[in-house]
């Protein structure tokens, strides 16, 4: 008789909208994985209970995916963090390891450059780019991009100080950070790293960033082009992408590191792209 199936999750406030579980079982498929993955709704004030319930009383609980607004407190609960977890100072990916410690990691910046530099082809060594926001989103993808060696990393935020304490993680490195008022000059690439967006809303931005050979990124997405990308075209940007891209290739990272076998991606990100339609 089989045994109990390995239990997957994602953990999140909200979750309903999720795409994760779709996601999973499709890579699950793919690579004859025995496991069963769903959304959980937590609490705002219950992640701590929520994790020891998952990890500790439920039968089977494997790995869990972490979203908003949990992924500073994820990061706070793992006991053994990846360095690129410890770098971002948040956590997205968490898992029982063989000697039963809680380890985090955070496959982000990894999906968002994999996302950039393969399935879009964009070379971001040596080129001029800036980031919307200094959110637990933004602090994830910071070390991955820097790690192409752009020429410069610029962080806006309404609120400066805090596109400065993301800054001053990363010493000696072509980080600055301003506020948005303060943008000045074009870039090759902006990144959208807001939920504003997701509102129809729209930082303050200056049309003089944008140029024909700007390519767009918002980390958000949905059946309709964002609100961002629509302002990037509309300033003559050579390319906009949504973030639906970055969300499959994180999610692969994660199934690797869990189940130890990569997935197919594109197929995943076509499926999704045709049920989106």
């Amino acid at each position: 008789m089989a045994g109990p199936v390995d239990l997957y999750a994602v953990m999140g406030n909200p979750v309903a909208h999720s795409k994760s579980p779709y996601i999973h079982a499709l890579f699950a498929s793919q690579t004859e994985q025995r496991l069963h993955y769903n959304a959980r709704l937590v609490p705002v004030d219950g992640f701590a209970e929520a994790l020891n319930h998952f990890f500790k009383e439920e039968r089977g609980g494997h790995g869990l995916s972490i979203t908003v607004p949990f992924k500073e407190q994820a990061w706070e609960h793992a006991q053994h963090r990846t360095p690129r977890a410890e770098k971002a100072g948040a956590v997205n990916t968490l898992w029982i390891s063989n000697d039963g410690m809680l380890y985090g990691d955070n496959t982000d910046g990894f999906g968002l450059v994999r996302d950039l530099t393969v399935n879009h082809q964009v070379d971001l060594e040596n080129t001029r780019i800036l980031i919307l926001g200094a959110g637990g989103a933004v602090r994830g993808v910071l070390d991955p991009i820097l790690e192409q060696k752009p020429a410069e990393l610029v962080i806006a935020n309404r609120t400066v100080s805090k596109a400065e304490a993301l800054a001053e993680r990363f010493p000696g490195q072509p980080v600055s950070a301003v506020g948005f008022a303060d943008l000045s000059g074009r870039f090759d690439l902006i990144i959208n790293g807001t939920s504003a967006s997701l509102k129809g809303d729209l930082p303050p931005l200056p049309a003089e960033i944008v140029d024909q050979q700007t390519v767009c990124y918002d980390m958000m997405y949905g059946k309709e082009i964002t609100v961002f990308n629509q302002w990037g075209l509309a300033q003559g940007a050579r390319k906009a992408i949504d973030g639906l891209g970055m969300l499959v290739e994180q999610a692969a990272e994660q199934f690797q590191i869990w189940r130890g076998v990569r997935p197919d991606t594109l197929t995943v990100l076509q499926r999704l792209r045709e049920d989106m339609a």
